[in-house]
Order: C-alpha cells, then structure tokens, then sequence
C-alpha cells in the first residue's frame, strides 16, 4: 500500500484519500486468527477456544467458520459460525471434541470469512498431552 505523505495531500483531495486509505483494512480484511487456546479434555478429544478478528460489517461480510488443520493442511475440524459478529471484535468461539492423532505434536488453526474464504492470520499451536 502506497502511504501518502501530508504535504503532498491538500484540500478536498486529501481529505478524501485520507478517508478512504483509513477504510480499506474494513474492506477487504480477512479473519485473522488472534489467540488460541487448546485443552485436553478427560475423554481425550480436545477443547479449542478461538479468538477471531474481522472486520463483519453484516450478513454480506462476516467470519463464518474456523478450522484445524494437521501438518499436512488436512482438515481435522470445523467450526461453523451462524452469524455476523459486527460489535463484537475480536470474538471467542469454542469447538469441543476435537480427535487430534497421538503423533501429532500441534495443528493450525484458520479463519474464513464469506467473502474471502481463507486468507487471514493463521495460528499454529502445540497440543497438550
């Protein structure tokens, strides 16, 4: 991205360039993936807390799933997510009873979006044992 320098921006112009550069993250951001937690639950499958960050700004752009991957990108898990979460930014969603393989030392969590899909932030964090 170009950055503007504000004495090469005056008048009507400048402030338009000025409004529009400060719109463009909550235009075309994707889901990043901001903090994860990860806990083995007593049955041995396992708790994912996630928190996302995206810039929803309705039913027509909003975080609607995450997921966790293994090593070789193969999904192990979704969590869909069923609505837009406008004024809540980041938010934190759980999935439970994740079977992650004993081999397995951590996984990836990423973020979708509607428009985008995949694209945002990803994570990846160790598996507790």
């Amino acid at each position: 991205m170009t950055i503007f320098h504000s004495s090469r921006l005056t008048g009507l112009a400048g402030a338009l360039a000025i409004l529009f550069l400060s719109a463009v993250p909550a235009l075309s951001g994707e889901a990043d993936v901001v903090d994860a937690n990860v806990v083995l639950s007593s049955d041995g499958s396992y708790r994912f807390d996630v928190a996302l960050l995206h810039a929803d700004t309705g039913w027509e752009h909003y975080a609607d799933a995450f997921e966790i991957l293994d090593g070789e990108g193969n999904i192990l898990a979704t969590r869909i997510l069923v609505h837009p979460h406008v004024n809540e930014q980041p938010f934190t969603r759980s999935l439970s009873g994740v079977e992650i393989a004993p081999e397995l030392s951590e996984v990836t969590i990423r973020g979708r979006d509607s428009v985008h899909e995949y694209g945002g932030i990803e994570m990846v964090v160790q598996v507790p044992r």
